[in-house]
């Protein structure tokens, strides 16, 4: 099976299913001298795990990691990093009765088609569970980005029609996680919170946006041609589980403005540094950082299991009646906000370290 790898420089390869014994991803690239232990990941995964709030899955997972290789006395040896989650409240049994079933717009149908066969349990490395890995080897990134003095957030604009003012913060880490659903605009969330809980309690699920915000991007990062940081940016955030959509800066608004009224014109700020006076680029020009925030926003769908009868056939065509009984959120977003952060550090670091090798 191909497709588990991701990075040039700073690469990672995860491994694992969602009801099997552990979750886990090796890291290699990464430089020796990083101080670096378990407590720099666990906040990270805190933040990702289930069970953590009344609006997600109430399956109990602490997500404890250990690194088992590439550390010594505290620092990195620039060896592979290995690092793995135990899956402590697996419960296979619990998709005995869907083992057959194709369910309606998860990949069950796809995987049998192009395996011929699939892990019915919980989807098995098609399950979000698979982004505890990646959360694991972000928090990595994310350590090597501070070096470069780069911070970055992410935020929930809007779940189903209940949405905040547009807003490009920044915000802290605090702010963000002041409320369950991880949306910094107190208002709005309280109106978020109702309609999920309406919706919990009818048995169906939400989507939604997502808006994530970089600061301290050095200009000069990213490729020019194929490998386009926002290209890169998009491959990573859309290979998020339920992600369906990514626009940078503008995005699709932007198409409704004129080249006169869209330009980010140049200028010298107090500082002396170059710099734009709008950031419709959303801080990247020619697929490299032009020192601007980079801004971008990604699109979540509605969560596929839900507890409403759905129509849908089994293995051998047959009509049946789908009605999940596992546990599962009704709406994404708020685990995905470390997820999101999690790729955006993991392209951005593997950006910075491609640019140390691309002029002397």
């Amino acid at each position: 099976m191909r497709g588990n790898s991701f990075g040039r420089i700073f690469r990672i390869h995860t491994f694992g299913e969602s009801h099997g014994p552990v979750i886990g991803v090796v890291i290699d690239g990464c430089p020796a001298g990083l101080a670096l232990s378990e407590a720099d990941i666990q906040p990270d995964l805190d933040r990702r795990r289930p069970g953590q709030s009344a609006y997600t899955t109430s399956r109990q997972e602490e997500d404890t990691v250990r690194i088992l290789s590439g550390i010594r006395d505290g620092f990195t040896l620039g060896t592979p990093l290995a690092l793995v989650i135990e899956n402590r409240d697996a419960r296979p049994a619990d998709y005995d009765p869907l083992r057959d079933v194709y369910r309606p717009s998860h990949a069950d149908f796809t995987w049998m088609e192009k395996f011929g066969l699939r892990d019915s349990s919980g989807g098995g490395r098609a399950s979000a569970r698979e982004t505890a890995a990646r959360v694991a080897a972000g928090a990595v990134a994310r350590k090597i980005l501070g070096e470069y003095g780069v911070t970055l957030s992410a935020w929930v604009e809007r779940i189903g029609r209940e949405a905040m003012p547009p807003d490009w913060g920044p915000y802290s880490r605090e702010e963000v996680d002041r409320h369950p659903l991880r949306c910094p605009h107190p208002a709005s969330a309280e109106s978020m919170a109702a309609y999920l809980e309406q919706l919990r309690d009818e048995g169906d699920s939400a989507g939604g946006v997502i808006r994530c915000r970089v600061d301290g991007c050095p200009p000069g990062w990213g490729e020019p041609v194929f490998d386009k940081l926002h290209a890169d940016l998009g491959k990573a955030i859309l290979s998020i589980n339920a992600c369906k959509g990514f626009e940078t800066g503008s995005g699709f608004e932007g198409t409704w403005l004129t080249g006169s009224r869209h330009n980010d014109a140049f200028v010298r700020d107090e500082d002396g540094r170059i710099r734009t006076a709008t950031n419709h680029s959303g801080g990247i020009q020619g697929g490299i950082t032009n020192g601007m925030p980079l801004l971008f926003r990604a699109a979540f769908k509605p969560v596929a299991t839900i507890r409403l009868p759905q129509s849908s056939v089994n293995k051998e065509g047959q009509s049946v009646i789908v009605e999940a009984k596992g546990r599962h959120d009704p709406c994404v977003l708020p685990r995905a906000i470390p997820i999101v952060e999690a790729m955006t550090a993991l392209v951005l670091c593997d950006h910075a370290l491609r640019q140390r090798t691309a002029r002397l």
